[in-house]
């Protein structure tokens, strides 16, 4: 083997433990938003939004360069907590600069979302529970949490579209207040 064929390997072999280490840590794998729930979701998704639009769990970013290019005038803030999906967007935000997209490494659940006017999310059961709090603290009336595959348990959508996928993936939308 030649020395760049062992870096290439070296470099598939660190990325595919980043994945396994942080979806044990996690709970979730980085999923990308599928093309066909991104058709039903991004239409959900008035392009006058202006302040803050958070995208909790941005994974590879599918969500997160097609919202900023949608909303011109808001601030995307796209939260990733696995390094690898994380180095992904920020090479692909140096390759396809969005002015108004911010990438932040960390923990969603620490995300200071008074300023959000939406936060999007496609996470798991879990994570809509334990984000519930948070939401109802943080987000203020009027608000709106976009959230396809689950639900944000014990409220009703305002609104609810289906993708024409295997799955029917559901696509739920909410307003605070």
């Amino acid at each position: 083997m030649s020395w760049l064929e062992l870096t290439a390997l070296a470099l598939v072999c660190v990325a595919l433990v980043s994945i396994v280490w942080s979806t044990l840590r996690l709970g979730i794998s980085p999923m990308p938003t599928s093309p066909r729930v991104r058709e039903v979701l991004l239409p959900m998704i008035d392009p006058a939004t202006t302040g803050e639009i958070h995208e909790l769990g941005a994974g590879w970013g599918t969500l997160a360069f097609a919202i900023a290019a949608r909303c011109p005038q808001a601030k995307v803030i796209a939260w990733e907590a696995s390094p690898f999906p994380f180095l992904f967007c920020w090479l692909r935000a140096r390759v396809t600069p969005r002015p108004n997209l911010e990438l932040r490494f960390g923990d969603f659940h620490r995300a200071d979302l008074r300023e959000a006017s939406l936060v999007v999310a496609y996470l798991w059961t879990g994570a809509m529970t334990r984000l519930s709090a948070h939401f109802e603290r943080e987000l203020r009336p009027g608000a709106q949490v976009i959230s396809h595959t689950f639900a944000w348990r014990g409220r009703e959508p305002e609104e609810t579209r289906v993708a024409a996928d295997l799955y029917r993936t559901p696509v739920y939308r909410y307003r605070v207040g």
